[in-house]
């Protein structure tokens, strides 16, 4: 066969792998929260941008939540201030509340201009907009870190207009308490909480890891599916550690609050997320309900 014509032919053959999956998620939400080295690198952000702009033009309903947390240390360090952190959290006085709603709105609007400079309208919008993310003030582990905010509330109302009148929401993690008073939210959480407000299908995390190993040194050990039940089962057998216990339990509770299917990816791969979504094989970690039907068959 020509060579050309082979060429042709096997982008068609994705295309048709593709088209379950597309018929499948046909006006579902979809939560990206973006994050790590994606973010940092222009051309792997240009690559996630695209994904998520081919998602909502096959028919998705995607929402952006993003981090900064790079970008807030970075200027905290230039203003010659120390980063501190307990427990993963950011120690967020005063001071760092305001760097980091001035560097996270910045992300903000850089994310809004990728999305529109690809032919698609995207809204940036912050938790404290119409009371989007409603906060309790978060402790970790009992002690104090500052203006740092747990979502006790997500105004789901100003999301679905944004979606009905095509645009992407772009959600800024920064929320305000009972008393109007700003504070720095984990973009995890705000993934999270939005996903389950929205009884979202799907929620991907882009990571700086490929996924969950049953034995991080060991790459082969990558799980492509785990339930509910196997992933507590992980925890409670002390397989997940650091950064990834958070992040895992995070995922386990959006299943439980009727989030359809939680995606853990590498955001360092290019197109991670149509790899993951529009292919058989997927190339993160995939969890779901124990009752959940089983997507990869392997090659």
């Amino acid at each position: 066969m020509d060579q050309k014509l082979e060429k042709y032919l096997n982008k068609a053959e994705v295309l048709i792998e593709a088209l379950p999956y597309i018929q499948r998620f046909n006006r579902k939400v979809i939560v990206v929260k973006y994050g790590g080295s994606a973010m940092v690198d222009e051309e792997l952000k240009k690559r996630v941008i695209e994904d998520v702009t081919l998602l909502k033009l096959v028919g998705f309903k995607p929402i952006i939540v993003h981090g900064g947390g790079k970008d807030i240390s970075k200027m905290v360090n230039r203003l010659g201030m120390e980063p501190k952190f307990v427990n993963g959290l950011r120690v967020t006085d005063e001071e760092t509340i305001e760097i980091a709603e001035m560097v996270l709105g910045k992300v903000n609007k850089s994310l809004v201009q990728l999305v529109e400079s690809l032919g698609v309208r995207a809204i940036g919008i912050s938790g404290k907009d119409g009371a989007l993310l409603k906060v309790n003030k978060k402790y970790a582990d009992g002690e104090d870190i500052g203006f740092v905010g747990d979502i006790k509330q997500v105004n789901t109302e100003i999301i679905w207009d944004l979606l009905e009148k095509d645009f992407i929401p772009i959600v800024c993690p920064i929320g305000l308490d009972d008393d109007y008073q700003t504070y720095n939210i984990n973009a995890d959480d705000a993934a999270c909480a939005i996903a389950q407000a929205m009884q979202a299908e799907k929620l991907a995390f882009l990571t700086d890891i490929e996924g969950v190993y049953k034995d991080p040194k060991d790459p082969e050990t990558l799980i492509s599916e785990l339930t509910v039940s196997e992933a507590e089962s992980l925890i409670e057998d002390g397989y997940i550690g650091g950064g990834m216990l958070p992040k895992l339990q995070n995922c386990i509770d959006a299943i439980n609050s009727g989030v359809s299917r939680v995606h853990i990816l590498d955001g360092r791969i290019p197109h991670c997320l149509l790899l993951e979504i529009f292919t058989n094989k997927g190339i993160g970690t995939a969890i779901l309900k124990d009752d959940g039907s089983r997507f990869y068959h392997g090659e």
